[in-house]
């Protein structure tokens, strides 16, 4: 696992649909088929706490959508999925989005080597920061978001999995990780605060945290509350978004009929304007890509602790017992997605993904407890892949070896690329 984890994770469902394996001392019991996957995050997710990977974000993200449990958690989601529903994330995509993506490859001059992933990783903190915070107000907060999440994102998963111990040893990582969590506590309630106190609906997230309202009691979020929300949208959706993105660039360019196909598409929908929300469903192949990236770059791992005494594929696991299923095993098994190696965006022809079982791409999660955040993440990866495209192509620096490289997801270890126009 710690290794070669791809291999390891792809290894598990040769043996059987529950497998115990043991991170360190800690046994758990792994998901590998689709329909258990389900059943574990879905049907009987009431059966099921968020587990210990959670437990350690939690000082992080406090008691936000990624660590909360039970009636706590719904109550949360009910009170935070408006501020992702379509008519924001069509307002978003058209204003911040792409406005973002233009002014950042702006200066890009032919011939210039880019660090693509370092590029996108600012690039998406940006538009996260501006989506939450569309005032002046927000500006310390946007600064300290490009400083401190990196920090946070490099370190998360070791931390997650390490002992308690290990989380109090003076050594760089845990200094950065602590330093950085220290500043956005500080630096986030204060912007909390200016907005609420403003009592003005700027159109963007932070606004329509506080404006929302339980259907049942009335009442709204505390502002520590929203302060948790807006941690983790900011250290899990941007990540992953990054991430996929980056992996986008790379392997289009990997394929010249890919790229020729990619490029075709967005210059006859778009024939020279900005891409908008309403282009998305006209961007059939963009789409396919996207999907095809989310299958083989998601999050590695989905931690769950089982709440009582559960069975699970005919394996009776005791209340306590972590369990988890890797969206990686699922979307690399060779029983749905034929020579899962390769990168074939074509898999997600209608005809070919409508015979795919629930539960075998899962990028989101699934269930109750699906990412609220999973359309505007697909919406910006389509948006700012189509904005840049419609100008640059990314080339690969000859003699360059891209890998990934394990940290909260799997990020590429390094990806220059050289910036030939289009046109």
């Amino acid at each position: 696992m710690l290794r070669r984890p791809l291999r390891f994770l792809s290894s598990l469902p040769a043996y059987g649909e529950v497998v115990k394996i043991y991170l360190g001392p800690l046994p758990v019991y792994m998901v590998t088929s689709p329909e258990l996957a389900m059943r574990l995050l879905a049907a009987d997710a009431d059966s099921y706490d968020k587990g210990i990977v959670f437990d350690k974000m939690r000082p992080l993200f406090g008691n936000g959508l990624a660590t909360s449990n039970g009636e706590f958690n719904k109550r949360q989601r009910r009170l935070v999925l408006p501020a992702f529903h379509r008519t924001r994330i069509a307002s978003y995509a058209e204003t911040t989005m792409v406005r973002l993506a233009r002014n950042s490859i702006a200066d890009w001059k032919a011939g210039q080597v880019v660090a693509v992933d370092e590029h996108m990783q600012n690039l998406v903190l940006s538009i996260a920061g501006r989506t939450l915070f569309a005032t002046e107000l927000g500006q310390d907060v946007l600064d300290e978001i490009q400083r401190s999440v990196p920090d946070l994102l490099d370190n998360v998963l070791v931390r997650a999995f390490s002992p308690r111990f290990v989380e109090r040893l003076p050594i760089p990582g845990n200094r950065r990780f602590d330093a950085a969590a220290a500043r956005l506590r500080e630096v986030i309630p204060r912007v909390v605060l200016a907005a609420r106190e403003a009592g003005t609906d700027h159109g963007d997230l932070v606004s329509m945290l506080l404006m929302a309202r339980d259907e049942d009691t009335g009442e709204g979020m505390t502002d520590e509350q929203v302060h948790d929300e807006v941690v983790t949208i900011l250290t899990t959706g941007a990540e992953t978004t990054a991430v996929a993105l980056s992996w986008f660039f790379h392997e289009i360019a990997q394929d010249p009929e890919i790229e020729h196909r990619f490029h075709a598409e967005i210059d006859q929908v778009l024939a020279g304007r900005p891409v908008t929300f309403a282009d998305l469903p006209r961007l059939e192949y963009t789409q396919r890509l996207v999907n095809e990236i989310l299958r083989r770059n998601p999050p590695l791992i989905l931690m769950r602790r089982a709440r009582t005494d559960v069975t699970l594929g005919g394996v009776r696991i005791p209340a306590g017992t972590e369990v988890a299923v890797s969206q990686h095993t699922l979307h690399r098994d060779p029983r749905w997605f034929p020579d899962p190696d390769r990168f074939d965006p074509d898999r997600w022809l209608p005809s070919r993904a409508e015979k795919l079982p629930r539960g075998a791409f899962i990028p989101f999660g699934a269930g109750a407890r699906l990412c609220p955040g999973h359309l505007l993440a697909q919406t910006e990866i389509a948006v700012v892949a189509a904005t840049i495209a419609a100008r640059w192509r990314l080339v690969p620096v000859p003699g360059t070896k891209v890998k990934p490289r394990l940290a909260a997801t799997m990020q590429p270890n390094r990806l220059p690329m050289t910036v030939v126009p289009r046109h």
